[in-house]
């Protein structure tokens, strides 16, 4: 079917849709809010910049337009018929700029859900909030355990570092008692043993 509208009709409508503060994702906060979740939104210093950031539970969210991000197999992403080459460029620049910023967010530790447009439409609406809660908490549950093994690790490597200065400690009193090495000398090696 044809374009209905003119190409500056069409670039007007176009560059009216918001970015940010959108009906999907006003739609998804409040739901969260509703069910006891707080939050951020569009936190800026995060890659991506994040619609919603729970840090609580080390997640962000996405809530992506299905035309904007190339939904695969959606029914609302359609390439328009007037101007085709440009929008499938954009579309394919969206999701390799959505991609980059997962991975960039995934090495810092951070869970990421998405959330189409599409799964907000009334009939799937519960279910997806459902979805999404469920995943909030098994990542709250992952990143306790996450922290616990950091806290685990730091604790074991302080008692290592303690151990091996009480290893060296015992070693120069024995040197010292057996051989009465002058203490400059016991400073130089001990620091050519730090060395390695």
């Amino acid at each position: 079917m044809p374009d209905h509208l003119t190409q500056e009709q069409r670039h007007s409508n176009m560059s009216r849709i918001k970015s940010r503060d959108t009906k999907p994702e006003k739609k998804v906060r409040q739901s969260l809010f509703r069910s006891g979740f707080r939050f951020r939104a569009n936190v800026k210093t995060l890659s991506g910049t994040p619609d919603i950031v729970l840090p609580k539970y080390r997640t962000v969210i996405f809530v992506n337009g299905c035309f904007w991000h190339g939904h695969k197999g959606c029914k609302y992403y359609t390439v328009p018929e007037t101007n085709v080459e440009f929008w499938v460029e954009k579309v394919r620049k969206n999701k390799e700029r959505d991609a980059l910023n997962e991975q960039r967010l995934e090495s810092l530790s951070w869970n990421i859900i998405t959330v189409w447009e599409c799964e907000l439409k009334s009939k799937v609406f519960d279910a997806t909030m459902e979805r999404v809660i469920a995943e909030l908490h098994q990542n709250k549950v992952k990143w306790e355990q996450y922290q616990q093994r950091r806290r685990s690790d730091r604790e074991f490597a302080r008692a290592e570092a303690s151990r091996k200065r009480q290893v060296r400690a015992e070693v120069e009193r024995e040197l010292q008692n057996q051989f009465h090495i002058p203490i400059k000398i016991r400073k130089i090696a001990s620091a050519d043993l730090e060395d390695q």
